[in-house]
């Protein structure tokens, strides 16, 4: 089976050629054009390898491997960019990635990289620690158990959706026109209020009963996944 791979750059050309050149040379390649989708990508889907730009319109690409190391610790990450400096690698390295190319690059080395790195990780071996954590709240991507205390939450599969993606996103404030966007893949009409109602039953169910409450309301802006107030 062909080692799955995801590219997260947000130029299009440039995105294009990597993923071109990967499928070339034998690997199924998924380009996703911003940080956060590829976030969302990364600990949804059993990809064996992530490449990231650090440059990015909406998070910088140290930012997301942070993330992606607190569910996934086991999964290759390649850091590509024009920053090239030993300051600049040093900031990759420290933020979880396993290696640092800088730009431009020729494709045949960046084959050689991702071996080397999958020699490490067998395909589909990084996907079975797809667990995101805050707290005691615990998420397992791969069995859809959710855990709190060690007690198992049932979630409908909205309801799950709608908390990976707010978990992914930890510490940052969701609007409910991108919670609706990436989760419901759909525009926001703003007349009407299925955001706060799933929040609503998210909320009973994760923060019903506990001392800190995950959940939190940013009034006129949105919503809030951390662990402090």
């Amino acid at each position: 089976m062909a080692a799955k791979i995801l590219i997260i750059e947000d130029e299009e050309r440039v995105g294009s050629l990597i993923r071109k050149g990967l499928e070339e040379m034998g690997f199924s390649a998924t380009v996703a054009g911003e940080g956060r989708m590829g976030l969302l990508l990364a600990v949804s889907e059993a990809f064996d390898l992530i490449i990231t730009d650090i440059l990015l319109p909406d998070m910088s690409g140290i930012d997301v491997c942070k993330q992606i190391r607190q569910g996934l610790p086991d999964l290759p990450v390649i850091m590509l960019t024009a920053l090239g400096t030993t300051d600049d690698k040093v900031e990759g390295f420290d933020a979880g990635a396993n290696d640092y190319l800088v730009k431009p690059f020729d494709i045949r080395e960046l084959y050689v990289r991702i071996r080397e790195l999958l020699k490490r990780v067998p395909p589909g071996g990084a996907a079975r620690k797809m667990i995101l954590r805050a707290g005691d709240l615990e998420m397992n991507l791969k069995t859809g158990i959710v855990l709190r205390n060690n007690k198992e939450i049932n979630l409908t599969r909205k309801e799950f959706r709608l908390l990976e993606y707010m978990m992914t996103n930890q510490g940052r404030v969701l609007s409910r026109a991108e919670i609706a966007e990436k989760v419901w893949e759909t525009s926001f009409d703003t007349g009407t209020n299925f955001i706060d109602v799933y929040i609503n039953y998210l909320r009973k169910k994760i923060d019903k009963d506990q001392e800190i409450k995950l959940i939190q309301t940013r009034p006129g802006i949105g919503f809030i996944f951390k662990e402090q107030p």
